[in-house]
């Protein structure tokens, strides 16, 4: 999700911002929905109750800045995610046959790191930090908020998609752009994937 543009280098992620050791996180990990500060001494946050299906419209995250529309995205021939058109920077796109934010199950937000004119809209997420906020506006009105649970760093041939993009008994949110390195023959090695659950609607 991104096309290596040779002049940016996205962050990425310190260990210290992955689930623990014993692969939990989820409810753990889970912050006080502050869009500032560090992950240190955060509080856990209790999952808010699913809402209804209705489409998203935007994605706003307040700690790097981040206020896109959603298109809506489908698979790719081979299976794999579609990704936004790379000519447009400020862009992300959601799974629609998927869960959608705020309900039930794990929603799948997308975009791109960067295109060939440099940083694109999730160039920042890797700054992201346990705790902080990512909002989801809905086509209902309503507006799903979110808290970070962690952040994980994954090379292509170790990509976890059951992880990723299985079911959960809970309103989730995964925000996934390209990372892990960059080769100039084949471009990001890896992904860069935000873990969210919610904690509330506005």
């Amino acid at each position: 999700m991104g096309n290596g543009s040779k002049q940016v280098t996205p962050p990425t992620p310190p260990a210290s911002e992955a689930f623990d050791s014993t692969g939990s996180g989820s409810g753990t990990n889970s912050g006080s929905g502050s869009s500032s500060g560090t992950s240190a001494g955060h509080r856990v946050t209790p999952a808010a109750a699913p809402m209804s299906s209705a489409a998203p419209v935007a994605l706003r995250i307040p700690a790097i800045k981040v206020d896109t529309p959603l298109l809506g995205l489908g698979l790719d021939r081979d299976g794999s995610l579609d990704v936004p058109p790379t000519g447009v920077r400020n862009v992300a796109g959601w799974y629609k046959d998927g869960p959608s934010p705020g309900a039930k199950g794990s929603a799948i937000i997308a975009g791109h790191v960067d295109n060939a004119r440099g940083p694109a809209v999730f160039y920042k997420l890797g700054t992201l930090r346990k705790g902080q906020r990512i909002e989801v506006a809905r086509a209902d009105g309503r507006t799903a908020v979110f808290s970070v649970d962690a952040l994980e760093v994954y090379e292509n041939a170790d990509f976890p998609e059951r992880k990723v993009y299985g079911s959960t008994d809970r309103p989730e949110l995964r925000v996934i752009t390209c990372g892990g390195g960059f080769s100039k023959k084949t471009g990001y090695k890896g992904n860069v994937v935000a873990y969210a659950h919610l904690t509330g609607v506005k």
